[in-house]
């Protein structure tokens, strides 16, 4: 898998549990406790825009307030957000996308290497978030999941000093890459509603 490929795959992934939410489970809790179900939901809308901004190298702020006040209860979340995901990964398939810098919603400079990277662990570890908490078992693409952890493990204690990630869970010896990956970014992957 090229680099181009990452956030595609992931995007792929993220919209097919996305779809599969029912309504009725808008207020469950989710793995990523600052957020529920609709919380989760309105991060991604949210920030939606600055992910895909930052493969264009353009600085697209957030919407003024903060991501849970989006209201869902208007429209086809579930359309708009899948919208949304296709034109982050859409934007993030050119090689331009993963070369020089980017913002990432502000004025901070990255290498878009590195935002890249980003913006594929937030959409599996988030989608794997909201799968945990609606019942589903998503399967991602191996090579993404190896891509994500290895993003996720070499950034992690910038991530927990930025409050992005918990505190690291302890996983089996041996444990599958997933599983790696989601306890370096504080979760338990055997979370259960």
């Amino acid at each position: 898998m090229r680099d181009t490929d990452y956030v595609a795959s992931a995007a792929r992934t993220l919209t097919a549990v996305v779809r599969g939410i029912d309504p009725g489970v808008l207020d469950a809790a989710t793995p990523c406790s600052d957020y529920d179900v609709r919380g989760l939901l309105n991060h991604l809308l949210f920030w939606g825009p600055s992910l895909e901004g930052a493969g264009r190298k353009e600085t697209v702020p957030p919407p003024a307030g903060s991501d849970t006040e989006l209201d869902l209860t208007g429209g086809d979340w579930a359309a708009d957000l899948a919208a949304q995901l296709s034109r982050t990964a859409k934007v993030w398939s050119e090689p331009a996308a993963w070369q020089g810098m980017t913002h990432m919603g502000g004025p901070t400079e990255m290498p878009a290497p590195l935002v890249g990277g980003m913006v594929a662990g937030e959409l599996v570890v988030h989608g794997w978030d909201l799968a945990a908490a609606t019942g589903q078992q998503p399967e991602w693409d191996a090579e993404l999941i190896d891509y994500v952890y290895a993003e996720a493990a070499g950034s992690a204690e910038l991530g927990r000093q930025m409050g992005v990630y918990g505190p690291e869970v302890a996983v089996a010896e041996g444990a599958p890459a997933l599983h790696r990956l989601l306890g370096v970014t504080g979760r338990d992957p055997a979370w259960t509603p």
